[in-house]
This record gives structure tokens, C-alpha cells and sequence, in this order.
């Protein structure tokens, strides 16, 4: 059965974030494990935590998804880079299940996207150095690259702690 646009781009969200991914695990087993100290620190220096980086991933997450609905492109209403606080067991239950809400929301805001539109350019000049002006195909696997490039990160820094 073939798969239209909007149902490849949702079965790319879902593969990086917990599905079969071709590029090896997902976002989610990458985080099984990861326990609320371990996701603190930052064993390498000059680079982001684990819960920093989880952070970011939920903010742009959630800002794809306001640029779906016709929002103008802006930095996540989180920040792009959200300050952790003090560390704690429930503050990274917080954060994990808030990645979870933020990537659920996001693929059913695709889910309702009309297809026709997806190459229809957001509201907003083309900034190459900002990563707007883009059409929301464009976005859209854009927000696959960026999650599984920090998905990355996280996996190095996962083994590195």
C-alpha cells in the first residue's frame, strides 16, 4: 500500500524518535537508563548534558509544531537552550514525559497538516543562518535531522559518563 507524503514524514518522526530506525537506535532507547544524575552531567567539556540537550529537543519540537499551525518562526517558547535547574529525580521524569508530550503533539499536528500545503513556504524570509523561510516539508524533515544529530550527542554522552 503506498504511503502518502504526510503518512512518510510521521513514519520518520516516529522511527527516530522510538521506532526502527536505520541509523541505529532511537531517541527514546538512546534515554533508556539514563538516570537523572547521569543525564546532568557534563562529562565532556564545553558540550551539553543529556537533559539539556532532551530540553532543546522538546523546545523545537514544540516550535515545529506552532510553525505548523501558521505561527512566524521564532526561538521555542522554552528558549533554545532551556535552563536544567536543580537537578532531581522528578524534575527528570518532568523532562522525559514533557519530550514525550512534545513529539505526541507533534505528530498529530502532522497528522492534521494538509498534504497540499506542504510545500507552501512558512510566513517568513529565508535566513539560511536561522533555519527559516523554509517550506513545511522542509521543516518537517528538518525536525527529524535535528533530533536524531542530538540524538547523537546524547548517545556519545551517555557512554562517555
Amino acid at each position: 500500500m503506498a504511503l502518502n507524503e504526510i503518512a512518510r514524514i510521521v513514519d520518520q518522526l516516529e522511527r527516530e524518535h522510538a521506532g526502527d530506525a536505520w541509523h541505529g537506535s532511537p531517541l527514546v532507547r538512546i534515554l533508556d537508563g539514563v538516570t537523572w544524575d547521569q543525564a546532568a552531567e557534563k562529562p565532556l567539556r564545553g558540550a551539553h548534558s543529556i537533559w539539556e540537550l532532551v530540553l532543546h529537543i522538546t523546545g523545537w519540537k514544540n516550535e515545529a509544531r506552532h510553525r505548523l499551525s501558521g505561527a512566524p518562526a521564532a526561538e521555542p517558547r522554552e528558549g533554545d537552550w532551556p535552563d536544567v535547574g536543580p537537578p532531581t529525580p522528578e524534575r527528570w521524569v518532568d523532562a522525559r514525559e514533557k519530550l514525550e508530550l512534545a513529539h505526541r503533539l507533534l505528530v498529530s499536528a502532522v497528522k492534521d497538516f494538509p498534504e497540499p500545503n506542504l510545500f507552501t513556504p512558512g510566513n517568513d524570509a529565508r535566513d539560511r543562518e536561522l533555519g527559516v523561510g523554509v517550506n513545511y516539508y522542509e521543516l518537517l524533515h528538518g525536525i527529524v535531522q535535528h533530533d536524531v544529530y542530538h540524538a547523537g550527542q546524547i548517545a556519545i554522552l551517555k557512554k562517555s559518563s
